[in-house]
């Protein structure tokens, strides 16, 4: 089986329709999406029609996450909760989602164990939702509390590999950026949490979409980058009056 991951699309769907042209053209089986795909950009109700399309398994992330709190408070942060740019693109975002947007996302899991993949999907590391798989010391605390092998998840923006000996976690833990994209084998005596980097807001320099193909039977993992039309995007969500910053960084892929 041929799964496409997905993560981080934060509202863009002109990423995401790059991203999925890109993924028929290779041929995948299934899909599973990491989180986040809301908050930032300026079109969710169309990125969870798309999600919702090709049936794709998702998984709550950490904007989700403040979305579903938003819509609980009435749809206004509490005193102090107003979380700055984030919190502005989410007040914005749920106004323009529909009930049943809203119950499909509040029914995404914060994490999934896939039999048929033989992993965990979940959005910052095995552990947490919204902590951050960024070093080989987060890495190594993550390995440490947890007993699988394989993991996919999200949060960071930045595609790699971060892979421990099946053995009892010590000092080898190693990281593999693939932020240029390529393959990546997964031996039979290693664990592993896999990254495929952002779909919709790119935070390695590179503006391009970055998404996931793992092939369960050959047990490789590779990271392909697709250039979108970065300036839709930018257009959209200065048109919705959303911060500027928000539009800048696409093109920096930061």
């Amino acid at each position: 089986m041929r799964l496409l991951v997905l993560s981080d699309i934060h509202a863009n769907a002109p990423a995401l329709e790059a991203v999925l042209a890109d993924a028929a053209r290779r041929g995948y089986d299934r899909a599973v999406m990491l989180g986040d795909a809301l908050g930032y950009g300026a079109f969710p109700a169309e990125v969870l029609a798309l999600l919702r399309e090709m049936d794709a398994t998702c998984i709550r992330g950490n904007h989700e996450q403040m979305l579903l709190d938003l819509h609980a408070q009435g749809g206004e942060w509490l005193p102090g909760g107003g979380h700055g740019v984030v919190g502005t693109a989410l007040v914005w975002q749920l106004g323009r989602l529909s009930t049943a947007d809203l119950g499909w996302v509040a029914r995404w899991p914060d994490g999934l164990e896939d039999p048929e993949v033989g992993a965990l999907f979940r959005h910052g590391t095995p552990l947490s939702l919204d902590t951050y798989t960024d070093s080989v010391t987060a890495a190594r605390d993550a390995f440490g509390g947890w007993s699988g092998r394989l993991a996919f998840v999200g949060h960071t923006h930045l595609p790699g590999a971060y892979v421990a000996l099946h053995a009892p976690v010590g000092e080898w833990v190693k990281f593999q950026s693939l932020s240029g994209g390529g393959g990546y084998p997964l031996p039979p005596g290693i664990r592993a949490l896999l990254n495929p980097g952002s779909v919709g807001q790119p935070r390695d320099g590179d503006p391009r979409a970055s998404y996931g193909l793992f092939d369960t039977a050959r047990q490789t993992f590779e990271v392909v980058r697709v250039p979108y039309p970065v300036e839709a995007a930018q257009t959209a969500i200065l048109e919705a009056g959303l911060p500027p910053v928000l539009a800048a960084r696409l093109a920096l892929g930061r």
